[in-house]
């Protein structure tokens, strides 16, 4: 690991990223945290690293445009840093953050809400800790904002609604 001053931190798809309260440097107002999944089969793996190389095959030029990646084993790898804007979700990329879990299809190729135990844990630790810094974004899946996806293969309004803004 590499260190800056007296904040280590980690380089991650071209970015480095410091373990500090990085909400203390986004300037942006989240008003939603998105939720998707990154459509592959139970046979196949979606790492963040996977993910930046898919994205910037299809022209994201600053790769992986989630934020965040939950792999089946409940590992969470970091994507994009909060600060910069995503690329997740067509005209809402702006205020919010992206959350991506590993899965989304059956062994048929057909959408269906694959997440192991591990993951499910996971999502709600994490959108615990976003929901802490960004208490007035909305949790919503990708079909929520985009009828034309079935991501993220649950209902993630209804799942999380515990963590909606009061």
């Amino acid at each position: 690991m590499e260190s800056c001053g007296k904040d280590p931190t980690f380089h991650c798809n071209g970015y480095y990223h410091h373990y500090h309260d990085i909400s203390s440097t986004v300037m942006r107002s989240i008003t939603l945290i998105v939720i998707h999944c990154s459509a592959v089969r139970p046979d196949q793996t979606s790492s963040a690293a996977q993910i930046d190389t898919w994205h910037r095959e299809r022209g994201f030029h600053l790769g992986i445009g989630y934020h965040y990646v939950i792999r089946r084993n409940g590992d969470i790898e970091p994507g994009r840093p909060e600060w910069l804007i995503g690329a997740h979700c067509l005209n809402h990329n702006k205020y919010s953050i992206g959350v991506c879990y590993e899965g989304g299809y059956d062994a048929r190729g057909q959408p269906a809400d694959t997440r192991t135990a591990e993951q499910k844990a996971t999502m709600r630790r994490l959108l615990e800790e976003l929901h802490q810094r960004y208490p007035r974004a909305v949790i919503v899946g990708h079909h929520d904002l985009d009828p034309m996806k079935d991501c993220p293969c649950f209902d993630a309004a209804r799942e999380y609604a515990d963590l909606q803004p009061r």
